[in-house]
Order: structure tokens, then C-alpha cells, then sequence
């Protein structure tokens, strides 16, 4: 063992609380797991959305961060929460998930959190790829936002209360129709329609994924969670069909539904 080697300094303090008795030696977890050769860090916690199935998580915020954490090889414990446990998550200053706990440090928002992994975990397959692939997932991440998420909710909004407690569905139809001003079946009432006008959206995605497997190439990384977030979302809570089988993009969330061991194909969904 090198003297420089930490375990030294532990053995020390250990030798000198046998010998005093002195119960105030103090000699944290974290040390005693390196000298045993154990990971020192605490487990992860995860706020993540649920509505009367703690099982059936569907926020497209907190899928994204569910796919990141699997990429980077981490688990992490999951909390349900649901719209109207504001107080739950109040002490890490965010009023949304999903929402990170790692240890003393909680991080709010997807993205940050995606950043954070990348940043904290840098021995674990990257999520970018590098400082060009982090830029690009920015400008993504917003077009994930705006294009992806914005322009699905309205054609599944209505089939969501169905999925909440009876006060979280109160609020999410108060909140929402407030949003749209009208009523949420009228939100959806022309959506056989107008859900040609997403799938037309899509193009660029769409012709990508004429050429590559994944939007990150070759394999997934976060661009690709970043979309698929939402995808993963409207299946469960939705049984309206988004996209055509024989569509490129079908096909590419067919792919991601079976990464990680099926982890989000396992989740409760709808066979859209």
C-alpha cells in the first residue's frame, strides 16, 4: 500500500479511536467504502411524475433524464410525485420534474441534469460525445421543446386527466384548457386531421434517420433522448397513434423502446 494511499489516513484514525476509546473520531461512510473497495458514492433519488400508477411514469422531462441515466450505466431510486405535490420538491427549488438528488446536490430540469451527469460521471459513456455534440443537443433540446412536445399535446392532451387523481386531474384541466381556451375535447376533436401536420414536422428528423440509425449516428446519445422522451410519454398516456409503422421515426422509437433492456418498452403503455 502507498503511503500517500488514503486507506493509510483511514487505518490511522481507526487506530487511534481503538486505542482512546474516543467514540468522537470521526470516519465517514464514504471513506470506509474506499477502503473496502466499494463505490463511495449515495444512491441516486429521482422525482419523477406519476398519476394513480406509481408504475407508469409519463412525464417526457423525466423520460429524458430515465434514458440518460441508463446511458451513463446509474440507477436511481424513483420518488412519484404528482402535480399537485408542489411542497415535495419545494426544498430543491423547482416547482417541476424531474427533479435529481445525488447526495447533498439536487438538480432541477432535464437538460441541467443531462449536464450534470455528463460533468460529474465523466467515466461513463458520454452523453454528447463532446463539447460540439453538448452544443448541438442544446439547440435540439429546444426543438424537442417547441416542435416535438408542442406539437403532440395537443392530439393527447385530453386522454391525460384519465390517468390522474381525481385533484391532480382538476388541476391539470383547469391549467391546461386555461392554456388553450376551450376544453380539452375540443382540443383534441379534429385530431385524425391535424396530426398530419406533426408527422410533417418531423422531416428533418425523418431524413436523418434515412441515413443513420440514431439521431447521435451510429448509437443513441442524448439527441436521441431528447425526442424520444416525448415519444415514450404520448405512449403512455395515449392511445392515439402519433406515427405510421412504416414511418423512419416508428422505427427508430421501436429501437429506443428496446434499449437498455426494454426499459421503457416495459414500462405500461399503449400498443400505438
Amino acid at each position: 500500500m502507498a503511503l500517500d494511499d488514503p486507506r493509510i489516513h483511514l487505518l490511522k484514525k481507526m487506530d487511534c479511536r481503538i486505542k482512546s476509546g474516543n467514540d468522537d473520531v470521526e470516519i465517514d461512510a464514504r471513506e470506509i467504502d474506499a477502503l473496502m473497495g466499494e463505490p463511495t458514492s449515495m444512491p441516486l433519488k429521482l422525482f419523477e411524475l406519476v398519476g394513480t400508477d406509481e408504475a407508469r411514469p409519463f412525464s417526457p422531462f423525466c423520460w429524458r433524464t430515465r434514458m440518460a441515466l441508463a446511458h451513463k450505466g446509474l440507477s436511481a431510486e424513483s420518488i412519484p410525485w404528482c402535480f399537485t405535490e408542489k411542497d415535495a420538491i419545494a426544498p430543491h427549488k423547482s416547482e417541476k420534474v424531474p427533479v435529481l438528488i445525488d447526495d447533498e446536490t439536487s438538480i432541477a430540469d432535464s437538460w441541467a441534469i443531462a449536464n450534470y451527469l455528463e460533468d460529474n460521471y465523466p467515466d461513463r459513456p458520454s452523453l454528447f460525445g463532446g463539447e460540439g455534440g453538448r452544443a448541438i443537443g442544446r439547440m435540439l433540446n429546444w426543438w424537442g421543446d417547441v416542435t416535438v412536445i408542442g406539437g403532440m399535446f395537443p392530439l393527447i392532451v385530453a386522454d391525460i386527466p384519465g390517468h390522474l387523481k381525481p385533484v391532480d386531474a382538476a388541476y391539470f384541466r383547469k391549467t391546461r384548457e386555461a392554456r388553450f381556451g376551450k376544453p380539452l375535447e375540443e382540443v383534441v376533436a379534429e385530431r385524425d386531421k391535424s396530426v398530419e401536420g406533426f408527422r410533417k414536422s418531423l422531416d428533418p428528423m425523418r431524413l436523418t434517420l434515412k441515413t443513420q440509425p440514431y439521431l447521435g449516428g451510429d448509437a443513441p446519445n442524448y439527441a436521441d433522448y431528447i425526442v424520444f422522451g416525448p415519444f415514450q410519454w404520448a405512449r403512455v398516456v395515449s392511445p392515439f397513434k402519433l406515427l405510421a409503422a412504416n414511418d423512419p421515426v416508428y422505427v427508430w422509437r421501436e429501437r429506443l423502446l428496446d434499449a437498455f433492456d426494454g426499459m421503457a418498452r416495459n414500462s405500461p403503455g399503449y400498443a400505438v
